[in-house]
């Protein structure tokens, strides 16, 4: 495990002023990266299936929360529904980068996002294209099972809600803002990839196909996971996402450093909770 100064994750108070010009900054930051930048977006959309499935999952759309309205999670799904419009067939070519919200982009009002929910400083919000992190946690699951490199991916800074029915490891998705907290997956293979994402059943679900035939498998888990006291009176949550790499039906060859991750909790690590039931 990695040194890690924990105090960083103390919750400052801001003025609204210096939020306000900071994510200025670092919006138009984004956008000299993208249009003035050397990288190669994925831009190519293809309907036709490519022949292998290297990965597919599925996530539930409607989730029982504590304190959520579910107008929220309808909402979300109504905000998923046009953002994977953008996504679903998006080919990535050798070389290529993509950009989850070059492809999506600002999801605002006029587009015909809803308010859904946003988690905002340990907490939540309503907010325009609220709920879109489930698809960027989506892509980024799938991504780790599979030879393509992501080169930009942030983590929560809180840990909201409990683990209850959680089936994948804490700290194993990717939150996204528009559009300076980015998730960007580059093809460094010669093989062409294929993003298919679609909603049915109530559920999300995607798959990442290709034009060859998959050969390594992946099996992603958790270590180094500790809940530790601060002397100000939080709890922070750390651990680390490893994977190993097999060849296809052989032996394992290789075990790698995924993410590491911290979060602030905002509930108390030591009781037992009931307060996150999928439906």
């Amino acid at each position: 495990m990695g040194l890690f100064d924990y105090e960083i994750l103390k919750p400052k108070r801001r003025s609204g002023l210096r939020s306000y010009f900071g994510k200025k900054y670092y919006t138009y930051r984004r956008y000299a990266q993208w249009y003035m930048g050397s990288e190669k977006y994925a831009s190519r959309v293809e309907p036709t299936n490519l022949e292998y499935v290297m990965m597919a999952h599925e996530t539930p759309l409607f989730r029982r929360l504590k304190d959520v309205d579910m107008w929220l999670q309808h909402n979300k799904a109504e905000n998923l529904k046009i953002a994977l419009k953008q996504i679903d067939g998006v080919m990535l070519y050798p070389g290529e980068t993509f950009s989850y919200w070059k492809r999506i982009g600002n999801p605002t009002y006029k587009k015909g996002y809803q308010d859904g929910m946003i988690l905002h400083y340990g907490g939540f919000k309503a907010g325009a294209g609220g709920g879109l992190c489930q698809l960027s946690n989506l892509i980024y699951w799938m991504t780790l099972h599979t030879p393509l490199t992501v080169t930009e991916r942030h983590r929560h800074s809180f840990d909201v809600f409990p683990d209850a029915n959680r089936t994948q490891p804490f700290g194993s998705g990717a939150t996204c803002v528009y559009n300076y907290r980015d998730l960007k997956i580059k093809n460094e293979t010669n093989e062409i990839y294929q993003f298919r994402i679609w909603i049915e059943d109530d559920k999300l679900k995607g798959s990442i196909r290709s034009n060859c035939k998959p050969y390594f498998e992946y099996r992603i888990y958790e270590s180094c996971h500790e809940i530790l006291p601060q002397y100000w009176g939080a709890y922070v949550r750390h651990n680390e996402i490893r994977r190993e790499i097999y060849a296809v039906q052989s032996e394992k060859i290789g075990d790698e450093f995924v993410c590491e991750n911290h979060a602030l909790m905002m509930y108390e690590p030591l009781l037992e909770s009931k307060q996150t039931e999928v439906i």
